[in-house]
């Protein structure tokens, strides 16, 4: 009898330790699996991760401006639509100003504006203090040789802004005028000539590569002034007959008791002026190819009321 509750005991014994043994392995491989698993799909959202930003390698003098953390940009600052800066709160708003705050964003970085004019924004640009120009700069081929510019994002065109009181409302009237122009730009030159092509003055001594706003008397004479508010006060005070620059421009000088000619001339295109041959000058027109081909760019000009 005691045998038999002997052998009985020892039957259970080893029955109860085979399942345990059983259990145990079942679990094992559940158990040891799930941090290998784990690792290895941290491991490769790391190397991914890591591959993703070594995918965008910028030029130095890219990296230069993202190392220093912001963007030093040229721009105008009484030109509506364009770029203007509101006297009461000092905010800048525009076309131009909102290129430049999306090239910042794409860089991950802040911006910087500095109020440029024709006469001084190749100079801070030459001398590294800004990154670039933003104002409403027309690319010609002459400038080029200098600079480089991205395609262009707005094309305008010169054309002339009048008193009323003045009786002028085409180029002809403009004969023997003196017209106010701004230092360092392209309105007198585009005047001219679209007066010779008129018919309206002798052209026998122009010569588009030599053109000196200063100097140029036949038919109509020039005065030159270092920024637009300027050549508005000396439209009002008779200093001179007539303001020619960019419509875009004048746009802002505009009031009742003033008008603009007939006459438009000489399509001007906007690019965006950077160092020649800079490794952001590649980028820059990367991102406006790419956002006049999306549509950006023609929203923004839409946002900004500019004809």
């Amino acid at each position: 009898m005691k045998m038999r509750k002997l052998s009985a005991l020892l039957l259970a014994t080893v029955m109860t330790a085979s399942v345990l043994t059983g259990c145990g392995s079942a679990e094992a491989p559940a158990t040891s699996s799930t941090p290998e698993s784990s690792k290895t799909a941290a491991e490769s959202s790391s190397e991914t991760s890591s591959e993703a930003e070594s995918a965008t390698e910028f030029a130095p003098d890219v990296q230069a401006i993202i190392d220093r953390g912001v963007l030093r940009v040229g721009v105008k600052n009484a030109v509506l639509g364009f770029g203007y800066q509101d006297e009461l709160t000092g905010e800048y708003s525009g076309l131009e100003i909102e290129l430049a705050k999306k090239i910042a964003e794409y860089l991950g970085v802040d911006y910087e504006f500095t109020a440029v004019t024709a006469a001084t924004r190749t100079e801070l640009l030459d001398s590294g203090d800004i990154d670039c120009v933003l104002a409403t700069f027309t690319i010609t081929e002459e400038r080029k040789k200098s600079w480089d510019f991205t395609t262009p994002y707005y094309t305008d065109y010169v054309t002339v802004l009048v008193e009323n009181s003045s009786g002028i409302t085409s180029l002809a009237d403009l004969v023997d005028k003196k017209v106010g122009v701004s230092s360092g730009s392209t309105s007198a030159k585009s005047l001219t000539k679209a007066m010779i092509e008129g018919g309206f003055i002798d052209g026998s001594a122009f010569d588009a590569d030599t053109f000196d706003a200063a100097t140029w008397t036949t038919g109509i004479s020039f005065q030159q002034y270092d920024d637009y508010p300027t050549i508005s006060t000396a439209l009002s005070a008779g200093e001179v007959d007539a303001f020619c620059v960019d419509k875009s421009i004048l746009a802002v000088y505009n009031t009742d008791s003033r008008s603009y000619i007939a006459d438009k001339f000489s399509p001007q295109e906007y690019g965006i002026a950077t160092t020649k041959d800079s490794g952001f000058s590649t980028l820059c027109e990367e991102l406006i190819t790419g956002w006049l081909a999306d549509g950006t760019i023609d929203a923004l000009i839409a946002e900004n009321g500019i004809e």
